[in-house]
């Protein structure tokens, strides 16, 4: 599943939150971790760099970066793990390097440092998130994001649809390597079947309901082919939040969601559930795009 993982670096607390993860996930999985910090010259330049910017400053702005690397290289202690400096806009950099290296993962905090490490949330990890091609881990530091043990609880919500079936291999391999149990949980949107022009029927409901059980019962029999354990729920309400309170009821320790992809670029739809999971989650959520499974 994971050959070579790839982690981006702004030495904030959240980078390095996601950096434990990915370790752990390469411990798992014996994979190959990168970890890369981007000298963004123009972004610490800020209005000076209209004039340029001399060669002394450049080498401060990597020196940095490259503090920010060794720092998040030394999280894997006897691991061995490849640190790297590029300079150039944090995104495309990112993107870049991970095609040289044919990673098939990335690691990202999902908030940064303002100024010269510029923000990730909102920024560099939403850019990321909608032009990579390859599965995107966020992560921000929380008492609950910790890595602790490793996982236990494995949520993938499931509407049944290409989009959302797209993370389930990575949400079943995971568990199958970590000894976790694979949550899947379909949410019945009640607000968007009430705003409807009419009121729903009956008949409808229990149809959304059927369907839902129905897409959870299909991640269940995957799980269970490949011996990992499964329990199905089926919730009805705004899915970002009944997924996220699920996440919480339950001990969740990991949330694989699909991405919607469009135009051939995979990208995250503004206002979308699996956007508002990443922003909102107290644990990692793990984005996975269409054809991205197994």
């Amino acid at each position: 599943m994971y050959d070579t993982i790839l982690v981006p670096t702004d030495g904030s607390e959240h980078a390095d939150r996601a950096a434990e993860h990915a370790l752990a996930l390469a411990a798992a999985f014996d994979a190959e971790v990168h970890v890369l910090a981007v000298a963004d010259v123009r972004a610490a330049a800020g209005l000076f760099s209209a004039g340029g910017v001399d060669s002394e400053f450049v080498e401060r702005i990597e020196a940095r970066a490259r503090e920010h690397a060794t720092a998040t290289g030394d999280l894997a202690g006897d691991r061995a793990v490849e640190t790297a400096v590029r300079r150039g806009d944090p995104s495309d950099v990112i993107l870049e390097y991970a095609a040289d290296v044919d990673a098939d993962l990335l690691a990202m905090g999902t908030h940064g440092r303002s100024g010269v490490d510029r923000a990730l949330a909102g920024s560099v990890t939403e850019h990321v998130l909608r032009r990579a091609d390859i599965p995107v881990l966020t992560a921000r530091t929380t008492e609950r994001s910790a890595v602790g043990d490793g996982y236990d609880d494995v949520l993938v919500p499931t509407d049944g649809s290409e989009w959302a079936e797209a993370a389930v291999d990575h949400a079943v391999a995971i568990a199958e390597r970590t000894n976790a149990r694979v949550h899947a949980v379909s949410v019945v949107d009640i607000g968007d079947i009430s705003a409807a022009e009419y009121a729903p029927t009956r008949e409808l409901l229990d149809h959304m309901r059927d369907m839902a059980q129905g897409a959870t019962d299909q991640v269940a029999r995957r799980a269970n082919e490949a011996g990992v354990d499964v329990t199905t729920g089926v919730r009805e309400g705004r899915p970002s939040a009944e997924i996220l309170d699920y996440a919480a009821a339950e001990g969740v320790d990991l949330v694989a969601m699909g991405t919607r992809g469009h135009g051939g670029i995979r990208r995250l739809l503004l206002g979308s559930t699996t956007e508002r999971v990443v922003r909102r989650a107290e644990v990692p959520v793990l984005a996975v795009g269409p054809g991205e499974g197994a």
